[in-house]
């Protein structure tokens, strides 16, 4: 079946994401929508492993939400909260994303090229080998991975910046893990999040993640997987179990 085009151009989202489930009930593989401008919930409930839906503009929040199984490809920036509560698939920006990316996240992986705004990978959560995965290239802002219960969030910062210098980095994670190419000044770990140089083991188990980010987008793997990185972790499956009263 041939690829179904759709031009997004002043089309309101519900009836943009009405012809996207509408296509792949009817057995459409491949969709690809054009002068995408802030439409919201695109993909959102989707699913078919063998979907890939291309987005050629920048969509609005919520890209993905609860999808089990499509590829969803942006050729552009993301607005906030791509991949919130996704379950399986991958989502690839080639650009930056907003706030709440990979927000809640329970499975699939999300690649985004450029930044990612504030509280990246906020409770993310894995079950058993379910287990998300979120590779930025550029940089996060303050909050990144803040209350992780499982996962796995890697920044490499390729824009020249470090991969995260803001604040609450791993606030209150409990589970999940974060990698920084490089290391972040203490300063900026949130509270019961701890900082540790990866260890040959880790590394073994980040490296083709990071090899696939770097083909996904045409960059060169080699100086990435050759570099030191940091891991951050829960200090404590509990963070904040001095703030509450004892029975």
């Amino acid at each position: 079946m041939a690829a179904l085009q759709i031009d997004a151009k002043d089309l309101h989202y519900t009836p943009l994401n009405q012809q996207i489930r509408k296509a792949v009930c009817e057995g459409v593989k491949e969709i690809v929508i054009d002068n995408v401008l802030g439409q919201r919930f695109i993909a959102d409930g989707l699913k078919g492993n063998d979907v890939t839906v291309t987005v050629n503009g920048v969509p609005g929040g919520d890209l993905a939400m609860f999808m089990s199984g499509p590829t969803v490809i942006v050729h552009g920036n993301a607005d906030h909260a791509p991949g919130n509560t996704m379950n399986q698939g991958r989502v690839i920006i080639h650009g930056s994303a907003g706030d709440a990316t990979a927000h809640s996240m329970r499975g699939g992986r999300v690649y985004v090229r450029d930044n990612i705004g504030y509280r990246g990978g906020i409770h993310m959560k894995q079950y058993m080998e379910k287990r998300p995965i979120v590779v930025v290239g550029g940089s996060a802002r303050a909050f990144l991975g803040e209350y992780m219960a499982g996962g796995l969030l890697i920044v490499l910062g390729l824009n020249g910046q470090p991969p995260v210098a803001e604040r609450g980095v791993g606030s209150g994670i409990h589970g999940g893990e974060i990698y920084v190419r490089g290391k972040i000044d203490e300063k900026y770990l949130g509270v019961g999040a701890k900082q540790l140089p990866a260890t040959d083991d880790q590394m073994a188990i980040i490296r083709p993640i990071i090899e696939d980010f770097a083909k996904v987008f045409g960059i060169d793997a080699a100086p990435l997987v050759s570099a030191s990185y940091s891991r951050i972790a829960a200090v404590s499956a509990r963070p904040f179990a001095s703030k509450y009263t004892p029975e």
